[in-house]
C-alpha cells in the first residue's frame, strides 16, 4: 500500500510552498516523504522533486511549438491530456516501493478539476497501482476574508471534491501572513455559517441582482456541511501537525507499519532523575 496527497488550488494559494513545508516536517519526523511535480509551467522548488512532469513534456516547448500556437492556459491543458495518455512514465518514476508517502503538486486550473477529466484519470490510475488518494485544496486566507471571494472559494473546493471522489481536506494557507484582527475574523470561515457570512457582506449592484442566486448556492453549501477549512500557519509546528494528521487519518497512513522501539531508559538512577525536561528538578 502506498499513499498520496493530491496539492491542488488557484494560482498563488502556496501549493508549492505547502509541499516545502511538509517535507521539512517530515525530515524533522525522520519520515520520508516525496514530491512529484505535476505542474508543466512550474519555475522554481526549494525541495528536491523526485519526478517532474516537465521531463516529459513543459508548457514552454508546447508553445513554442508553431503547429499547436497554444497560449499559456491551452498549453497546459495540451500537456496535461498529453500526461494522462503517458502514464507509463509516471508508473517508472514512482516505482514499486511499499508504504511510500507522495506529493503531487498540482496545477492551479480549474479547468483541470472541473470538465475535463484529468485529474480524476490520475486518481483513477493510483488508485489501481495500490495508492490511496486525499485530495488536499489550498485557498489562500488573505483571499477568503470577503464573504463573496469566500463562496468563490468554498465552490471551487467542493468542485474538486465532488470531482475527484477521494477523501478531501481544505486547507487556509498563509496564516502566519495575516494581523492578529485577520486571524480573529477568519475563524468564522473556518467551519463556516455561510448564510451568517453572505448577510454580513456589502450589497452592489451586482448582489443585489443575483440575490437570490448567491443565497442558493450558499444554502447547498450550508445545509449539507460540505466545505470546511483546517487553518495553516508555516511558523507554527502544532498547526503543520495537525493539518498532516488530519490528512493521514484520512486515507489510514500508519496503520499497517510496524511500531517503532522506544529508546532505552538509561540504568543510572541519578540520570533517570536528570532527564532534562523543562520544569522537572535533577
Amino acid at each position: 500500500m502506498r499513499y498520496a496527497q493530491l496539492v491542488m488550488g488557484p494560482a498563488g494559494s502556496g501549493k508549492s510552498t505547502y509541499c516545502s513545508t511538509i517535507v521539512k516536517h517530515c525530515e524533522a519526523l525522520r519520515r520520508s516523504v516525496r514530491v512529484v511535480n505535476l505542474d508543466p509551467a512550474a519555475e522554481y522548488f526549494d525541495y528536491p522533486v523526485m519526478a517532474d512532469i516537465r521531463e516529459l513534456i513543459s508548457v514552454d516547448d508546447v508553445m513554442e511549438d508553431d503547429s499547436l500556437r497554444f497560449g499559456p492556459n491551452g498549453g497546459l491543458v495540451f500537456c496535461m491530456e498529453y500526461f494522462i495518455q503517458n502514464f507509463d512514465w509516471l508508473e517508472e518514476e514512482l516505482g514499486e516501493g511499499e508504504d511510500d508517502y507522495f506529493l503531487f503538486d498540482c496545477p492551479g486550473q480549474i479547468e483541470l478539476y472541473t470538465h475535463i477529466p484529468v485529474m480524476r484519470k490520475l486518481v483513477d490510475t493510483l488508485q489501481h497501482w495500490d495508492f490511496r488518494v486525499c485530495g488536499v485544496f489550498l485557498i489562500d486566507s488573505q483571499f477568503m476574508v470577503d464573504p463573496s471571494k469566500f463562496l468563490s472559494g468554498a465552490l471551487s473546493a467542493l468542485s474538486a471534491m465532488v470531482t475527484l471522489e477521494v477523501p478531501h481536506i481544505n486547507v487556509m494557507t498563509k496564516m502566519d501572513l495575516l494581523s492578529k484582527k485577520t486571524k480573529k475574523e477568519i475563524e468564522r470561515y473556518l467551519d463556516p455559517d455561510i448564510r451568517g457570512i453572505l448577510a454580513d457582506g456589502r450589497e452592489g449592484y451586482f448582489d443585489k441582482k443575483f440575490q437570490k442566486l448567491t443565497k442558493a448556492l450558499g444554502s447547498v453549501v450550508d445545509d449539507f456541511s460540505l466545505v470546511q477549512f483546517l487553518p495553516l500557519n508555516r511558523s507554527d509546528e502544532d498547526s503543520i501537525d495537525v493539518v498532516l494528521n488530519t490528512i493521514d487519518c484520512s486515507i489510514q497512513y500508519g496503520e499497517d507499519l510496524e511500531p517503532r522501539e522506544a529508546p532505552e531508559l538509561p540504568d543510572d538512577d541519578d540520570d533517570a532523575v536528570d532527564s532534562g525536561f523543562p520544569g522537572e528538578e535533577s
